[in-house]
């Protein structure tokens, strides 16, 4: 009999995995499976697939050299559909005495693990993910002393607990955060002096994965001629590298700026990190992307606001997010505050729409893989809400297109941020704006056919139009909220034949998502 059946989920690339403590191979059993079910649940982009894939064999091989044998169930080499019924298949053959994982980054697998082991009598050990520098424990706990849900006093609390850019008991340099100098747009001339991004070489591992991936997903979204993520530990140490070396100083300026066709191709990227599919994949440790971002900064004297603000995600919204998470499911998975209930027009899989905000993010998304935060946020994610679009399927979307989706992440920000679904649980109001903010964060406005200081006609900027349209359907909620009150004064300022007009044309937006 097995003491201990030891899973290994594709997103637990750590070699100090606590699942592993004690582990012998005289009674023990390590299992790792790639199932179909996985990409297939939602759409999965190609690159998205080949990521997890390739990264989980080269984590397997690099076990293998350190003489821990793992046993490996590869796509086709077995006929389990989901991971459920792998796990379940070798807990019946088995019988060991205890399951042992470490916490899963999603609800529904955590459920599948407790049900299996209820079902066959078998003891479930779920080991605290030591990954994050906050526990869902001391995350519950935090969220119930009774200060308001927000992650700037959580993330005040972190840099306190850890001392990450502290003087005595005050922040470095006098204030908490510098959003309001890292929100920089680039101007008419674009981003300058930008270093070109690295790229992972396809080994052989990566390119039987990628022969794989188009064997078993051939009608699957997204392109493979732009993989450049890191799939080891120590590509993910390169990058990590690269990006404090060349990219942390100029990040803060204009992490929230968008470009479109510049000449290195280096727009899909621009200062961003790349660096969170190590860091979900746990081939990264936060603690030590922060202490090179903290390093750098001391020894290099690279700017205060781009420094904090890097930190800010990985030690603030991050740890945030996944806390959230789990205090809130499955309620969160459910969460439709204004009932939307609108079809994910069939151009979010394609990029075929005159929308060039939309047509530049969603092509992009699916050349790549990638958009950054803002885009996600106020491109797609904007529009989403705008359009009254379903949260279900939107939320889907966002967990198939992305190479750094996992859902604990990808479900709060989008039911959360981007769709304001759970009704501002974590969020003080909805992040919606017209076409002007994309005009002056982006050059996208000028390449499209649609003006977005025009509310109504055949010229009207649709985000402008739905913008507009949201705000006089929301009117008496948007004018209680002191954050979203001076908005409606400029509703105030319509007569009844503009209001009208707008929602006329709104209205002809909204019956016609498909053909915009």
């Amino acid at each position: 009999m097995t003491r201990n059946l030891i899973l290994i989920l594709g997103d637990q690339l750590n070699f100090d995995n606590p699942a592993l403590e004690g582990f012998d191979s005289a009674q023990d059993c390590i299992l790792m499976v790639e199932a179909s079910g996985e990409s297939t649940h939602v759409w999965s982009h190609k690159a998205r697939i080949v990521l997890f894939l390739s990264a989980m064999r080269h984590y397997v091989q690099a076990m293998n050299e350190q003489g821990l044998s793992i046993t490996y169930l590869k796509l086709g080499e077995h006929d389990f559909a989901s991971l459920k019924s792998a796990w379940q298949h070798y807990i019946v053959q088995l019988k060991p005495k205890k399951i042992i994982v470490c916490e899963p980054g999603e609800y529904r697998l955590e459920q599948d693990l407790i049900y299996l082991a209820r079902e066959t009598n078998t003891q479930l050990a779920i080991k605290d993910d030591l990954h994050f520098m906050c526990s869902r424990a001391d995350f519950k706990g935090w969220a119930a002393n009774g200060k308001q849900l927000r992650m700037e006093f959580f993330y005040r609390m972190m840099r306190k607990k850890y001392n990450v850019l502290m003087q005595s008991d005050q922040p470095e340099g006098g204030a908490w955060n510098y959003d309001a100098e890292n929100r920089k747009a680039f101007g008419k001339t674009g981003p300058k002096d930008l270093q070109a991004s690295l790229k992972v070489s396809i080994d052989e591992i990566t390119q039987q994965v990628i022969d794989t991936v188009e064997q078993y997903f051939p009608t699957h979204l997204g392109s493979l001629a732009n993989f450049i993520w890191p799939v080891t530990r120590a590509q993910a140490l390169l990058f990590l590298e690269d990006f404090i070396t060349n990219k942390l100083a100029g990040f803060g300026d204009h992490q929230d700026a968008m470009w479109q066709a510049i000449s290195s191709c280096e727009a899909p990227y621009l200062w961003h990190s790349l660096l969170s599919t190590s860091l979900n994949l746990k081939l990264l440790d936060p603690r030590e992307v922060i202490e090179a971002a903290v390093d750098a900064y001391r020894k290099k004297q690279l700017p205060l606001p781009s420094v904090e603000g890097f930190i800010r995600q990985i030690l603030g919204w991050r740890e945030f997010i996944r806390g959230v998470y789990w205090l809130d499911m499955p309620q969160m998975a459910e969460s439709n505050h204004y009932q939307h209930t609108r079809k994910l027009p069939d151009w979010y899989w394609t990029g075929d729409t005159q929308m060039n905000c939309q047509r530049q993010t969603i092509m992009q998304t699916m050349q790549y893989g990638y958009a950054h935060h803002i885009q996600r946020l106020m491109i797609t994610g904007m529009f989403g809400v705008l359009a009254e679009l379903n949260p279900r399927e939107v939320e889907a979307w966002y967990l198939a297109v992305y190479v750094d989706a996992v859902e604990w992440v990808e479900l709060p920000n989008v039911a959360g941020m981007a769709l304001y679904a759970n009704g501002g649980r974590f969020t003080s109001k909805p992040y919606v704006a017209s076409g002007a903010y994309i005009k002056r964060m982006s050059n996208y406005c000028a390449g499209c056919k649609y003006k977005p200081e025009v509310k109504t006609g055949a010229d009207a900027c649709p985000v402008t139009t739905l913008y507009w349209h949201f705000l006089i359907k929301h009117y008496e909620e948007f004018s209680r909220n002191p954050r979203t009150a001076l908005m409606t004064k400029n509703v105030d300022r319509f007569n009844p034949e503009e209001l009208a007009a707008i929602q006329y044309s709104a209205e002809k937006v909204l019956n016609n998502l498909n053909l915009l």
